[in-house]
């Protein structure tokens, strides 16, 4: 029996072990084939591969079932970060799109596909909906010929074109890179050596460590950069995910740097160093940091459900200096409208080297301007029964007060969002697949957000309404 097929935001994955994801993959390739030639018959498409185990297999096979749709499948050489794929089917006027094989930040025994369109962007809930109603329940068995071709020296070009190298060079930065085993391992380096960057760089080659390191750029995947900076001297540490689209940091000190604080960093280099203007389009996940930041430099906020697809519809209008996708996700859209880790991380190198001062002194700096704020997420695990009830009270759900205190302001933009004076807020958001509350919670202290996390999720187990607080 054929299993189900669902795609998520974030595309589709499986265990590699499963005998069934050679299958499943061939499945989901001929309903993006069919579908792409029928709307561009004998279009290019571009496929791309990680650096797992049998990706490079699989995204061969994937080209030879595209071929086998009609279309002209083009096939790295080499394994690629996710951004290499999207950057190059966003350049080449003839690309319908590209498959990405790639386990992204899941663990490593796991792979999946992630699936972009024609102008390099991952493809809307409507493709995915539409590309599931079309997954046969057996592979179509029809293949083509593919062409190997080098899509990631062009990509890192750019990225080389991308920052001041002139600025960089004359820093002298000395920097480390962890890819956790992942697609941007070598390439990194390559880009910042090239900048005058002194790099070095760990988990780089697989080793027998790989298999256990879960390919997230989040604590605890992150102490061993946390370490290796501080026995290196280095003025900051980055860390990428599996197909290196996701950056977090590390300051000289060891100390974690938030993908929500890189985003802050981001912006506030575009608008005083580089002069740049534009709208800011966050997510109902970003962080309040990032909102002060646009506030003070004088950037029109623009607030979105979260997902990386209404972020580009906005980018799309053409007047947005910065995107933030939630709690990781950055897209700066004069350099792709997708996410794209190793760019921002060099923005980051030419942030500091403008400024002369290392990652961790930036950071104390911005804070002791428009405050700290601590942040956090958990997944609250609920009866299928409990998580219905939640969904449909959803809408008129406006509590009086969360950990007691009043909201300022509420939302159900995406699912319920709560603000506080002080700029502290609540989001609760159901799972459109799993039994699951998203609580999110941001505030000027740990304890703070902790009694705000706890409230959210009494308030997703209905405990709240209980005790007469909603």
């Amino acid at each position: 029996m054929s299993t189900m097929i669902h795609l998520s935001a974030d595309g589709w994955y499986a265990r590699v072990d499963d005998e069934a994801i050679e299958v499943d993959l061939a499945r989901i390739a001929d309903a993006v084939g069919g579908l792409w030639a029928q709307a561009t018959p004998g279009a290019l498409v571009y496929v791309a591969f990680d650096t797992r185990a049998e990706a490079e297999r699989l995204a061969c096979l994937v080209g030879r079932i595209l071929a086998g749709h009609g279309l002209a499948a083009k096939v790295s050489d080499r394994f690629a970060p996710t951004p290499a794929l999207a950057w190059t089917v966003a350049q080449d006027a003839r690309a319908c799109g590209g498959i990405m094989v790639t386990g992204s930040h899941h663990p490593y025994d796991y792979l999946g596909v992630r699936i972009y369109g024609s102008d390099g962007v991952a493809v809307t809930r409507e493709a995915s909906d539409e590309i599931e109603r079309n997954v046969s329940a057996e592979p179509i068995g029809v293949y083509g010929g593919i062409h190997r071709t080098d899509i990631v020296t062009p990509y890192l070009d750019a990225l080389c074109a991308s920052v001041d190298g002139v600025a960089i060079a004359q820093a002298g930065l000395s920097v480390l890179y962890d890819p956790l085993y992942g697609a941007g391992r070598t390439y990194l380096p390559q880009v910042m050596s090239a900048l005058g960057i002194n790099v070095a760089e760990i988990h780089g080659s697989d080793d027998e460590d790989t298999l256990d390191v879960h390919p997230e750029p989040v604590e605890p995947w992150v102490d061993d950069c946390e370490r290796a900076v501080m026995e290196t001297n280095a003025c900051a540490g980055f860390v990428t995910d599996g197909d290196a689209d996701r950056l977090s940091a590390v300051d000289e000190r060891g100390r974690f740097i938030s993908p929500r604080m890189i985003a802050t960093l981001v912006l506030k280099h575009l608008v005083e160093h580089r002069g740049q203007t534009g709208r800011v389009v966050l997510g109902v996940a970003a962080s309040t940091l990032t909102r002060r930041m646009a506030r003070s430099l004088g950037c029109r906020v623009t607030m979105k459900p979260t997902g990386f697809e209404h972020i580009y519809k906005e980018a799309l209008k053409g007047d947005v200096l910065l995107g933030v996708e939630g709690r990781t996700g950055i897209c700066v859209p004069t350099h792709m409208l997708e996410r794209d880790g190793l760019h921002i991380a060099l923005v980051l190198c030419e942030l500091m080297a403008v400024e002369g001062k290392p990652l961790g002194q930036i950071v104390d700096e911005v804070e002791r301007e428009y405050g700290a704020m601590a942040y956090a997420m958990r997944d609250l695990r609920v009866e299928n029964e409990v998580s219905e009830i939640f969904r449909t009270m959803l809408p008129g759900l406006n509590p009086r007060t969360v950990a007691g205190r009043a909201p300022v302001a509420v939302s159900h933009m995406d699912g319920l969002r709560l603000e506080f004076e002080d700029e502290s807020w609540v989001l609760l958001r159901p799972s459109r697949m799993d039994p699951v509350v998203r609580v999110y919670a941001e505030a000027p202290t740990v304890q703070e957000r902790d009694q705000l996390l706890e409230a959210g999720c009494d308030i997703a187990r209905g405990e709240a309404l209980d005790n007469g607080v909603c």
